[in-house]
């Protein structure tokens, strides 16, 4: 006689191939995960790996020390120089600008969106500022050279076509909203019983955001300076139409200069030949820039350990 199933039986065979479905979707999803972290691992130590082989066939030419101390960059003309502190101090003086432009605008209008903002002001204001980060960097570098470089130069002859001071506003201008929106989510994750606190002994609006809500959103507001100082070191193109092509060791900003960024676009257009100690330079460059911006993330992750705040 054949056995009929119970329904009881169905029902836990049903539930135990649910189960297996389930078991060898979340094994394909967390190797999935593994391998997409191994690829970023790989993709990683392969570009330290060419940065430091690289570098290291290009100090077998050049002494270190005249690399990191040298006044003068001319690695493709005769007589050659290789020193960077031209292009370092570029890149530093474009980068500080830059975040004195950005810190305290970005600051102040999360500040702004998030404590003093109405619903309907900030769905239109958030956006619109959100736009920025959406602008190529090309665009950014064509806005300084006709625009910001035009209006400089009608308050201050002395600026040249090409100069620092255009590079970094316009740097400034891109960073803008990821510091605004750094510190608008910091702030925003401040609990509200601290507002409510700080208001219940008398405090006023100010006072609240002030000393309760900045002060408790700290750690993130120092990542996200940090985090944007980072983005303007590395900018590329915006600094290369912007601020010119001429490394110079100077401190004035109405002059051109040249960032780490805009030598290695100049030498990787093709016209130095591979292996040449001039085509070298780009991995120097490239390996200074990396340990720059690797220090500046060591920063920001021991500024938000230092200022961190956990809530209940």
């Amino acid at each position: 006689m054949s056995q009929v199933a119970s329904p009881f039986g169905l029902r836990q065979e049903s539930a135990m191939r649910k189960r297996t479905a389930r078991a060898y979707i979340e094994h394909g999803l967390g190797l999935g995960s593994f391998l997409a972290t191994l690829v970023s691992v790989i993709t990683t130590f392969g570009i330290i790996f060419i940065l430091f082989g690289e570098s290291w066939s290009f100090f077998q030419d050049v002494s270190v020390v005249d690399f990191l101390t040298g006044t003068k960059w001319a690695p493709l003309y005769e007589p050659r120089a290789f020193g960077i502190l031209p292009l370092l101090s570029g890149t530093m003086i474009i980068a500080a600008g830059a975040a004195l432009l950005a810190i305290p605008l970005g600051l102040l209008s999360a500040v702004y969106l998030s404590e003093y903002a109405t619903p309907r002001v900030r769905s239109i204001l958030k956006p619109a500022l959100e736009v920025l980060a959406g602008i190529p960097t090309v665009v950014y570098g064509y806005f300084g050279l006709i625009y910001v470089t035009d209006l400089l130069q009608k308050i201050n002859k002395g600026f040249e076509t090409f100069n620092a001071a255009s590079g970094a506003i316009v740097v400034g201008i891109m960073v803008l909203p990821m510091v605004s929106s750094l510190c608008e989510d910091a702030i925003a994750a401040v609990p509200k019983h601290l507002r409510e606190a700080a208001y219940g002994l008398g405090a006023t609006k100010f006072e609240v955001v002030t000393k309760v809500v900045i002060p408790a959103a700290l750690s993130g507001i120092m990542s996200s300076f940090v985090l944007a100082l980072s983005r303007a070191v590395g900018e590329t193109m915006a600094v290369t139409l912007a601020a010119g092509q001429m490394p110079q060791l100077t401190w004035d900003a109405r002059q051109g200069m040249q960032t780490m960024t805009a030598y290695i676009v100049k030498v990787s257009q093709g016209d130095t030949p591979a292996g040449s100690i001039g085509y070298k330079t780009i991995f120097a460059v490239g390996l200074t820039l990396f340990i720059l911006t690797f220090i500046l993330n060591l920063f920001a992750r021991r500024l938000v350990t230092r200022f961190r705040s956990v809530y209940q």
